[in-house]
């Protein structure tokens, strides 16, 4: 089916500062056309937009879905470490179903903030996997990996992933939980297994400054450099954080062809750091964005996530124009895509890529008026400005309505799970 969205503002995000007045025609799976005006006769169905804004849908590249059941929980955690102790015994007990319906709350919420794709590093895969396929979202699922060679091994002997793989909305990569957790044999035997299979691999990197000093402590060098000695950056590779990261390790991540994903609300708020990306993009760093868990958030809004990016990099550099509102867009969009290695599909509004489209209404009192189309998406947007998300060409919220996912029953289900857990504790 051919669906023709017509007079609508479209941030391409193919050039620099480029908006303008225009349709989008949606063929299938794919855009098939992007101009100033095309013939409602080539479609099957035409939606007027007259007043909207579209933009490539969010990519969110660092995340732990199913983390959505411990919201709100734990926050008074002094830092990371501390967090991840009382974290991992909850966790542990996490089964197929609590895996599932924290999924379909994450969806929910993601598809609610305009996101229309998430790299995710957590467990029982399988199970976020079928709740994708169910709301006909975009995934790149990687199973995390824990502990030493013989478990990393255990672990990827499940192949309960294999039947839920679909060869267009998601993508399997692997996940390296972080050199505290991990063995160098861990991260040599999964850069050995990604290559065999033509697998992309990520890992948490430099998050706190305890994880440089340890590292430095144990291995004699910086964690990049440590990690590239492992191999771990021969195959396509994207990391989470470098909150900590050196200049030197900066120039290694960027000739290996390694993307970050920037996740400032979590280091934020568990006290890691703020990470200089405009210092990382001026080097030469493929820079995304990632909400994180929402647990260590609280939520999965890339539309905040945005702006606070935009404002502790303002306030970190003392310079306005260190990471300009397009700049921060692009992160969230197509260098968001680039750095997860997905930019071939994904990321920007151009024919042959896939039809992720997020629309914004800005026809709202914190939007109004719209002097400057990017400043106002940064600085001004919330979540209820979104108003039409398409997934691969499939329509999963109109006028705010969700369309695939029924949020009063997976609310129920997920309040269920955790009650389960609370009681186990």
């Amino acid at each position: 089916m051919k669906t023709l969205l017509k007079n609508l503002t479209i941030i391409p995000m193919s050039e620099d500062g480029l908006s303008f007045t225009g349709d989008i025609l949606i063929d299938g799976r794919d855009i098939s056309a992007v101009a100033p005006s095309i013939d409602p006769a080539l479609a099957d169905v035409v939606k007027d937009h007259s007043g909207h804004i579209a933009l490539p849908g969010f990519v969110n590249g660092h995340t732990h879905l199913s983390m959505t059941l411990m919201r709100n929980y734990k926050d008074t955690c002094s830092n990371l470490q501390e967090w991840l102790g009382e974290i991992f015994p909850i966790e542990d007990r996490l089964g197929d179903e609590d895996i599932y319906w924290g999924s379909m709350l994450g969806l929910a919420e993601l598809i609610k903030g305009g996101c229309t794709s998430f790299a995710d590093m957590y467990f029982h895969q399988w199970m976020t996997a079928r709740a994708c396929k169910e709301v006909g979202m975009r995934g790149f699922l990687s199973l995390t990996l824990f502990g030493d060679e013989e478990e990393t091994m255990n672990r990827l002997s499940v192949r309960r992933m294999d039947g839920e793989l679909d060869g267009d909305l998601l993508r399997r990569d692997l996940a390296v939980h972080a050199i505290y957790t991990c063995s160098e044999g861990t991260y040599r035997y999964t850069a050995a297994w990604a290559r065999e299979h033509g697998a992309i691999v990520n890992t948490h990197l430099s998050e706190t400054r305890k994880e440089m000093d340890d590292c430095l402590k144990d291995n004699g060098c910086l964690p990049a450099f440590h990690l590239d000695r492992l191999g771990f950056f021969d195959v396509p590779c994207y990391i989470a954080h470098g909150v900590w990261l050196q200049d030197d390790e900066v120039a290694l991540l960027r000739d290996k062809g390694v993307g970050l994903v920037h996740n400032p609300s979590s280091n934020c708020k568990l006290a890691s750091g703020i990470a200089p990306v405009s210092r990382f993009r001026k080097s030469g760093l493929t820079v995304g964005l990632g909400t994180d868990g929402a647990s260590s958030n609280n939520n999965l809004s890339m539309v905040k996530e945005m702006r606070l990016a935009a404002m502790i990099s303002t306030v970190s550099t003392l310079d306005v124009s260190a990471l300009r509102p397009y700049d921060v867009i692009r992160m969230a969009t197509i260098d968001g895509a680039r750095a997860i290695h997905a930019d071939d599909i994904i990321g920007s509004l151009e024919v042959g890529k896939r039809a992720d489209i997020t629309i914004i209404d800005p026809a709202k009192a914190n939007m109004t008026p719209l002097n400057d189309i990017f400043s106002a998406i940064v600085f001004s947007m919330d979540d209820e400005n979104i108003d039409t998300v398409y997934v691969n060409g499939r329509c999963l919220m109109e006028g705010r309505r969700l369309l695939t996912i029924d949020e009063d029953e997976v609310r129920r289900n997920v309040l269920s799970c955790w009650d389960r857990l609370r009681k186990e504790e």
